[in-house]
């Protein structure tokens, strides 16, 4: 046997030195009173005899200095080793089941988010972005030359066919700029040109109680002057009034209404006024009429051009 072993101490007086640290450890009201103070250690060892003894223990001495030179030293004490990625991730393996669900469900959430925006959303925008192009590039233009062809067969004045044209062009010009809106705005001009050419409706004084057939106004830029305004209505082959979009001289808009008022003549107005005064009745009151194929009502009476919406 080497020297190493033969000089080791034997392993019940190493227990009992562990064991002598560990009651002074229990009893930390005497290490700190005795080992903090000046006192000698000689005292401690008495008080460290008397307490083994009440035990029925015999400790030698030598044993008794040993636990305190160990207790002194930190011998026999477990010190734990510093943090580092592997002790955190020892940590989080060991505390898995307090916090694995939780994880397991943001994964599974974070996953689905995921896989929703790689394999819905994102095709959805291309599927989105393509169609928009295709419409633009292709249905768009289609859709304007096919408005244009019509207009062109179906009209019977040129100013129908000059303005289509004009709508047009203008509208390929805003495709190959990827304009968008301007190429909207060309198709519904075009849509207006081609629906107004197919109106066909009788322009006609109104005449039924509780509406005016007539009337007059002074105009702001001219309070010596005297506007005179007919109230008319567009009906249809139906006996169905109408209801079309209607330029207010005054205010300068445009609204949709059924009723206006055209600015006649005073002659013509009084004219109308005096037919209806005869019976109640106004007996000549087709003013005009919108015929297929052409963009204005063809009056039958001398007209002014003005035109309101309200009075």
């Amino acid at each position: 046997m080497s020297a190493k072993h033969d000089n080791a101490a034997p392993l019940s007086e190493v227990m009992m030195a562990m064991d002598v640290v560990d009651t002074l450890r229990h009893r930390q009201d005497l290490v700190l009173r005795e080992l903090a103070g000046d006192e000698r250690r000689q005292k401690l060892l008495e008080r460290l005899r008397t307490i083994y003894r009440e035990q029925g223990i015999e400790v030698p001495d030598r044993i008794l200095l040993e636990g305190v030179d160990a207790l002194e030293q930190d011998r026999f004490v477990y010190v734990p080793r510093g943090g580092g990625l592997r002790r955190k991730l020892a940590e989080l393996y060991v505390s898995r089941k307090r916090w694995g669900k939780w994880a397991l469900g943001l994964g599974i959430a974070l996953f689905l988010s995921v896989g929703a925006y790689q394999f819905v959303y994102l095709p959805g925008k291309a599927r989105q972005a393509e169609a928009a192009r295709l419409e633009l590039t292709e249905k768009m233009p289609q859709e304007m030359q096919s408005l244009f062809d019509t207009i062109f067969e179906e009209t019977k004045v040129q100013t129908a066919v000059t303005r289509a044209r004009t709508l047009l062009e203008r509208g390929r010009s805003a495709i190959k700029e990827e304009n968008r809106a301007e190429a909207e705005k060309a198709l519904t001009g075009l849509r207006k040109i081609r629906d107004t050419l197919r109106q066909e409706y009788t322009l006609r004084v109104v005449n039924r109680d509780g509406v005016r057939s007539g009337f007059f106004t002074f105009p702001e830029v001219n309070r010596n002057a005297t506007n005179y305004y007919i109230v008319v209505e567009a009906i249809d082959g139906d006996g169905n009034a109408l209801n079309l979009d209607i330029a207010n001289e005054e205010t300068g808009e445009t609204e949709n209404v059924s009723l206006w008022g055209i600015r006649v003549p005073e002659s013509v107005y009084n004219a109308i006024g005096a037919d209806k005064r005869d019976d109640g009745i106004i007996q000549k009151n087709v003013v005009g009429r919108k015929l297929f194929g052409y963009l204005d009502v063809r009056y039958l009476i001398p007209v002014l051009g003005g035109t309101v919406t309200r009075w």
